[in-house]
């Protein structure tokens, strides 16, 4: 049997975490897969990390010393971003050696660039883990639902977001409190930019799209917008209305083109996504014949994410160990435009500051008359006697519509600070 050897770069939390797996699961893998896995050769920028794992006989100090080692025959880049990590990765490609990666903003950003030299080199490229971590979603779009045309895929991609939302709820806190929070728990970085302003999710919701439409969406495309804005008042109208405020990541195919967006979003409680709390993701799916299924489990983290990049490796060896020699790539080459969010049609929340006093209502509703935007409810509540909230919610609307109602209410003297917009999703 063809013994297949595996080069690692980066070995922080998660690489780490997949060289315990190749060597406390390598018999099992042999024995259940009918695959020799051996890692062979490492690198990162910490020796100190390979003399914990136990792995500095294989430690070299240049990650293109990995890629270049001729008995090397999948390269597993664990290093995350666009810089140095797409040269190695390319470099990996052009040198004929199979890759694995989660990286998540390469393939949102890169897309046709990777895919293109995966190809141009008869070689693999494996990314499962870069959405979703230990939930098996991208393994399933592009094999078991191909059948199916997929109209739409959404769902809660981020658990630094989705905890914060959730204690936000509970406990009643604000954002500040429950950013501190996740970041005391390990759940959020010192810098949290990346998850509380939702360009995690974005590149997540890309890759996703890209595959369930056949059609390249790349994250520049995708508008973004977190959840810093978000308070306990807007929890509390939220719980009051019937739903939960949660940040997803929506794609959607319609006759125009392809719908992608991450914002927060008002989801009925009745919805499966709102009983997914704390640092749990879950990917909603809709297909033609298969109807409504959802993926669900821990998104990130050293055991989930490391067990899936097993995955990959695992799948790639069994090829190279049955002499395969053409490998598959997914296929987006039916080339949908990416609409615009100016023309996306729902139904907003929107909670307006305003100085309490007689007609105020009354010019703000003349406003959204003149937009067109038809009125569903309106409740006043709270203030200190000089102020008060006014939360609006329309029937189904045109963003554009919303957007122009908002800038002209903003000219008012009546209105206290800038409203807050929470897009509601059936």
């Amino acid at each position: 049997m063809r013994q297949i050897n595996v080069g690692l770069i980066g070995i922080g939390t998660v690489g780490g975490g997949v060289a315990q797996i190749l060597k406390k699961h390598h018999d099992a893998i042999l024995r259940h897969q009918g695959v020799d896995i051996r890692l062979i050769t490492c690198s990162s920028l910490d020796r100190q990390q390979a003399i914990d794992l136990g792995i500095e006989d294989i430690f070299v100090d240049d990650a293109s010393d990995v890629i270049n080692n001729p008995e090397v025959d999948i390269i597993v880049e664990l290093i995350g971003g666009t810089g140095v990590a797409k040269k190695f990765v390319l470099e990996a490609l052009n040198a004929k050696k199979h890759v694995v990666t989660a990286n998540k903003a390469l393939m949102a950003a890169c897309w046709d660039e990777i895919i293109g030299a995966a190809k141009e080199n008869g070689v693999s490229i494996m990314f499962g883990t870069s959405v979703g971590g230990g939930i098996p979603i991208i393994g399933p779009l592009n094999h078991s639902l191909t059948g199916n045309e997929i109209s739409s895929v959404l769902g809660i991609v981020n658990g630094t977001t989705n905890y914060m939302l959730t204690r936000m709820l509970e406990g009643g806190i604000d954002y500040s409190t429950a950013l501190r929070e996740a970041q005391q728990n390990g759940f959020a970085e010192a810098n949290p930019s990346a998850d509380v302003d939702g360009f995690d999710a974005a590149a997540k919701i890309a890759i996703l799209a890209s595959i369930a439409f056949n059609s390249v969406v790349n994250i520049s495309q995708v508008p973004t917008e977190g959840i810093t804005k978000i308070t306990p008042v807007d929890m509390t109208f939220a719980s009051e209305m019937g739903y939960k405020i949660k940040l997803l990541a929506i794609a959607n195919r319609t006759e125009k083109g392809i719908e992608a967006r991450v914002h927060p979003a008002m989801v009925p409680v009745t919805h499966p996504l709102a009983s997914v709390d704390g640092v749990f993701n879950a990917i909603y799916v809709v297909g033609d014949f298969v109807g409504e299924t959802m993926f669900y489990g821990e998104g990130a983290g050293r055991g989930a994410a490391a067990s899936a990049i097993v995955g990959d490796i695992v799948e790639t060896s069994k090829l190279l160990t049955d002499g395969i020699t053409t490998f598959r790539h997914p296929v987006c080459e039916d080339n949908l435009p990416v609409i615009p969010i100016s023309e996306l049609s729902t139904q907003y929340y929107i909670r307006i500051p305003v100085i309490d006093q007689p007609g105020v209502f009354a010019a703000i509703a003349d406003v959204f008359a003149k937009q067109k935007i038809s009125i569903k409810s309106v409740v006043q509540r709270g203030g200190d006697g000089r102020t008060t909230d006014l939360v609006v919610v329309t029937h189904t609307a045109r963003e554009s519509s919303v957007q122009q109602a908002i800038e002209a209410v903003m000219q008012s003297e009546c209105i206290v600070s800038e409203p807050q917009i929470i897009r509601l999703v059936k």
